[in-house]
């Protein structure tokens, strides 16, 4: 399609003109349409012969079993001829050793290559394995001259051994370029943590005798059982390297000490967006440490605290900077927190000027009946009530003798559970050696369809329940086509290809809210349609309607949902001529738009 593009950019315009189609402008999310069947087919048959080449090359979810040079052959040989490659995705198969080191001698000769998304690649495979594999991956890369701007390795529980496999690699120069780091689920534990905090340093202190400091902008570390050690070695890091835009640390048994050291290290990193350590546990002192350490930023647009203790005090601290700062911030999690009454007000009160909040979530806490009817109240009177998250779950007024800051309970509670984190690291020893995903530190609390829906991720779908496809349903109002088309891409953004339960959940969720979407008859389907390709950045609107970051899940689940008998055919039609125009937006899913627009293709209504 690229170079089919630049060789015919006017026939394209021709066509897009013969189908009135207007992709550059849109007054609203409504639009008429009328096409020529002929001209639609033509533009088909067109793109189907194109190629498209970004310097991508993709064995995603392909569900590959690896295990020897044999194995890898024709992998290796697209490699070797792949000119120009700058990204390899091999997440969602499973690499033995000797398969990994074939792969890695091929990748000696890469230099151009960027990109490594090389998360769920070492399912059922032995512990020992992983180690010398990444290590043979890393030496590849460092032997290229690769600069890397991706690495991800999520899903790969392989634990603090792992992270000495990628310590070389992370203080060699292929990392002085590192943007993206995401080592989610990989069951690096205090010990890991230690020894990746000490490459990011070693890495930032090289990269900046050379002139050209380590800024890594985005670090995801989730369900990693940090605690305060490893989060605290971490924070030093963060520190330092002060360009962070992104940390995503939940789940990881993090106290007041390690929160401490992280808010330290926050006010350092002056271009940081978003903030996520859910399900970790801050007490007043962390909940205050972190709400002086925001005072310094003006750019932090989410707030990600939710099931992290921060209590009444926290969150009144926390009311103060938002009164005196965060200009700019969009979303606020501060659910099953334990904040009574009169700070959840506070709380509310703060954010009267906050003009770009969408979304403010006070959700499972300390209010009582009245406390929630005045918490509504008071975001009405800010004209502001739509902002308010479910409270459907809160957990009633506390009882009045509850202590609830008690810091001696406090110190007390971070022993037992000191204790009880050593003993149960003793029993995973005896464990089979076989690399298997990492267990959550703790069972969170199962979250409600809204809670799911403003800050969703696989965790909560699942923890939704077998019902989870209705309650979704009964919670979106698809009269609203923009509310509709939010819900569609909120639940998709969480689609694995490669973990059948959550697959499984989403596609039943959409299906469940798309068909009833159009089987009401006042549902407007164009406009839904509309909707979605501006929220892709597909088409532009004079509607305030807020432009997503595309991932792979969108395009599949709409692949998914296009192929349905409740999906529209004509409204595949006017899908198909918007995905076929080479948009920006969309190039970091190229494998996922690419089996989108042949199955578009596929469909379109023929003459």
């Amino acid at each position: 399609f690229a170079s089919s593009a630049r060789a015919g950019g006017s026939n394209w315009e021709k066509k897009r003109n013969s189908l009135h189609l207007q992709p550059e402008s849109i007054s609203n999310t409504t639009f008429g349409v009328r096409m020529a069947s002929d001209d639609v087919a033509n533009l088909a048959d067109s793109l189907a012969k194109a190629q498209v080449n970004e310097g991508e090359l993709s064995y995603k979810g392909q569900g590959l079993k690896l295990d020897n040079a044999q194995s890898v052959e024709e992998m290796v040989k697209e490699i070797e001829e792949f000119d120009g490659l700058r990204a390899l995705r091999l997440e969602g198969n499973t690499i033995g050793l000797e398969a990994a080191q074939t792969i890695a001698k091929a990748l000696e000769k890469k230099s151009d290559l960027q990109c490594c998304h090389w998360s769920d690649m070492f399912t059922g495979r032995l512990r020992a394995e992983i180690p010398p594999a990444l290590v043979s991956l890393g030496d590849a890369l460092i032997t290229a001259g690769a600069r890397l701007k991706v690495l991800d390795l999520s899903d790969n529980a392989f634990g603090p051994d792992g992270v000495k496999g990628i310590e070389k690699l992370l203080k060699s120069a292929a990392c002085h370029s590192l943007q993206e780091l995401r080592l989610n689920n990989c069951g690096m534990g205090i010990g890991g943590g230690k020894i990746l905090a000490a490459a990011l340093t070693a890495c930032h202190k090289d990269s900046s005798a050379l002139g050209a400091p380590l800024q890594l902008k985005v670090f995801i570390a989730g369900r990693n059982r940090l605690e305060n050690d490893g989060a605290t070695a971490l924070a030093q890091a963060f520190q330092l390297i002060g360009s962070l835009e992104e940390v995503h640390m939940p789940q990881n048994g993090i106290n007041h000490p390690g929160v401490t050291a992280l808010a330290t290290a926050m006010q350092h990193n002056p271009q940081l967006r978003v903030l996520n350590l859910n399900d970790n546990t801050f007490t007043k002192k962390g909940a205050i440490a972190m709400a002086e350490a925001l005072k310094h930023l003006r750019n932090v647009q989410v707030i990600n605290f939710g099931d992290c203790l921060v209590r009444s005090e926290g969150a009144s601290a926390i009311a103060e900077t938002l009164r005196e700062g965060l200009p700019i911030l969009k979303e606020l999690n501060l659910s099953f927190g334990e904040i009574t009454e009169e700070a959840a007000l506070d709380v509310a009160r703060s954010v009267q000027l906050k003009d770009q909040l969408e979304k403010l979530d006070l959700n499972g806490n300390s209010l009582g009946e009245e406390g929630c009817d005045s918490l509504r109240e008071v975001m009405e009177s800010m004209n502001m009530a739509d902002k308010l998250g479910s409270l459907s779950d809160d957990e009633g007024e506390p009882e009045e003798d509850e202590d609830e800051d008690d810091d001696d309970d406090e110190d007390v509670e971070e022993e037992e559970e000191e204790e009880e984190e050593e003993e149960e690291g003793e029993g995973e020893e005896e464990k089979s050696e076989l690399n298997q995903f990492s267990t959550p530190p703790s069972a969170p609390r199962t979250p409600d369809v809204s809670s799911f829906l403003s800050f969703p991720s696989p965790d909560k779908l699942l923890r939704l329940g077998e019902r989870r496809s209705s309650l979704i349903q009964q919670q979106v109002d698809v009269l609203d086509v923009v509310k509709t088309a939010e819900a569609f891409l909120k639940i998709s953004s969480v689609y694995k290809d490669d973990d059948a339960e959550v697959k499984s959940a989403v596609l039943e969720s959409i299906d469940a809210v798309l068909s009833k979407a159009f089987f009401t008859p006042s549902f407007q389907g164009l406009s839904f349609v509309s909707a979605l390709l501006v929220m892709l950045g597909l088409l532009k609107s004079e509607d305030k309607l807020k432009v997503v970051k595309v991932v792979p899940g969108h395009l599949q689940c709409l692949e998914h949902a296009v192929k349905q008998s409740y999906f529209p055919r004509d409204h595949i039609t006017v899908l198909n001529a918007f995905m076929a125009r080479q948009n920006k937006s969309l190039e970091v899913c190229s494998s996922s738009r690419d089996r989108l627009k042949l199955t578009l293709q596929k469909l379109v209504p023929e003459s």
